[in-house]
């Protein structure tokens, strides 16, 4: 007798009962696809001299087939890492606020592009535009869908086939190896390098001007810092220096923020507000950094720029939708209230939790942890961190916070890829870091709402042993 004639049809499977109650929750089209897969692989199991499954086995693969392809890819995650806007991990977490916009935007038709006041066609940046113009000095705004763009749609704009002077020190690149010189390029402008990697001068800047000169440029390096023998030309004297030659000054923040970080207690980082009080005529910004919202590119400015920027046929192919500018609405409508930024929106409370606050989170729940990793060769203690601001956001920048280290004993390293592995594979995956011989999970993003949840996740742990 053949073997494969022993493996049951593919209608034998679907008519088990837990495969039925798959096709209830998932539909038969999927779940009937799995069978095959399963089906197939067992076949070519047995035929290179592989063990017959039982038709139970293979009914619990049937099961983890279809919880694989239904299990959604974007999930949400116990972000322990240490770094508060983690680009991997989907950078700012949204405020309440902004994720009842979100969700009110998504079910129902909503006034876009359509002015209820007038009932003729509207401009979707009008959702944002006067809350940024008020929160930043500048004449005019308009959105993109991140900072990039933001930068890449100004330069395609004003400085196509003509030349941008910027400071070499300044040329960065940004996560996923986004330079700014490639941007330049591809934006149709060329690049002018001016003085040298730690030290500019105006005269740098002013003996470069030609004809042929579109803009002055200051990118603000949010990803790394030099120290020492360094130099910068002031954005008033570089604004200065551009009108004086009837030309635009444009300053790309990056990870901009709307209000002081020094305030909290955080390192000042540069606001549009300043640099558009300093002279710029242009300023870029991303959304979903330091400002704590979705993924968007601001541009604030002059009125006239702005309009020729929202001319450019690219402006449609790089606009954000509905959802993006709900989200965004509600959280530029936080920053009207600057004395409670530290208490309403999500990134701005995580990067200012007090140590102490971290710390107590810290004790209640190492009990927990212990009873997770017992019987496995390993110590798990609380110990004091440095936690990062993340998304090249004040990079040399650290802040004390709390959390657990999990230790192997004696040469046992492997242990903590399991361990590391096992936390990725929960339900709801958290996420640490592996650093000194250590797997380190830092509290300071976790929420005090979610400490029952992440406790009740750390119980089903199960943990693989070699």
């Amino acid at each position: 007798m053949n073997p494969l004639s022993l493996l049951p049809s593919v209608d034998r499977l679907l008519s088990a009962a837990t495969v039925s109650s798959l096709i209830d929750l998932h539909g038969r089209a999927i779940v009937t696809g799995v069978v095959r897969e399963v089906l197939g692989a067992a076949r070519e199991a047995v035929k290179q001299g592989g063990a017959m499954p039982s038709e139970d086995a293979l009914i619990t693969r049937v099961g983890a087939g279809v919880t694989a392809k239904t299990t959604p890819k974007l999930r949400p995650v116990f972000n322990l890492t240490g770094t508060v806007l983690h680009t991997n991990l989907g950078r700012a977490p949204l405020p309440e606020e902004a994720v009842q916009a979100l969700i009110a935007a998504a079910r129902s038709p909503c006034a876009l592009e359509y002015d209820i006041a007038s009932g003729g066609r509207g401009d979707r940046d009008s959702v944002v535009d006067e809350l940024l113009c008020e929160l930043t000095g500048a004449e005019a705004a308009t959105v993109v869908n991140n900072n990039a763009a933001a930068v890449f749609l100004l330069l395609n704009t004003l400085a196509q086939k003509k030349e941008v002077i910027v400071s070499r020190g300044e040329l960065i690149e940004i996560g996923g190896a986004f330079r700014v010189p490639d941007i330049m390029s591809r934006a149709g402008a060329k690049l002018v390098e001016v003085g040298t990697t730690n030290r500019t001068h105006l005269r740098d800047f002013a003996e470069n001007l030609g004809p042929r000169t579109a803009m002055l440029m200051k990118v603000h390096a949010s990803n790394y810092a030099i120290h020492g023998f360094t130099h910068a030309v002031p954005e008033a004297e570089l604004a200065a220096l551009a009108h004086q030659n009837n030309l635009p000054f444009v300053v790309d923040l990056g990870s901009g923020t709307l209000s002081d970080l020094s305030a909290y207690g955080l390192p000042h980082e540069p606001t549009p507000r300043e640099a558009i009080a300093a002279g710029a005529d242009l300023v870029t910004f991303s959304g979903d950094k330091l400002l704590g919202g979705p993924q968007a590119g601001l541009l604030v400015g002059r009125r006239d720029l702005i309009a020729r920027i929202k001319k450019n046929p690219l402006k449609r192919a790089l606009r954000v939708g509905k959802l993006t500018l709900a989200a965004l609405e509600a959280v530029l409508a936080l920053y009207r209230d600057p004395d409670r930024l530290h208490l309403r929106v999500t990134a701005v409370r995580q990067l200012t939790r007090p140590e102490v606050e971290i710390r107590a989170a810290a004790e209640r729940l190492l009990p927990t942890l212990k009873n997770a990793l017992a019987g496995l060769p390993v110590t798990a203690e609380i110990v004091a961190l440095k936690s990062q601001i993340g998304s090249g956001s004040l990079p040399v920048d650290r802040l004390p916070s709390a959390g657990f280290s999990i230790r192997p004993q004696g040469r046992k390293g492997g242990v903590l890829n399991r361990i590391e592995a096992a936390l990725r594979a929960l339900p709801k995956p958290v996420i640490g870091r592996i650093e000194d011989g250590a797997l380190l999970l830092d509290l300071r993003c976790l929420e005090p709402d979610e400490e029952t949840a992440f406790a009740a996740a750390l119980a089903g742990l199960e943990v693989g042993r070699c």
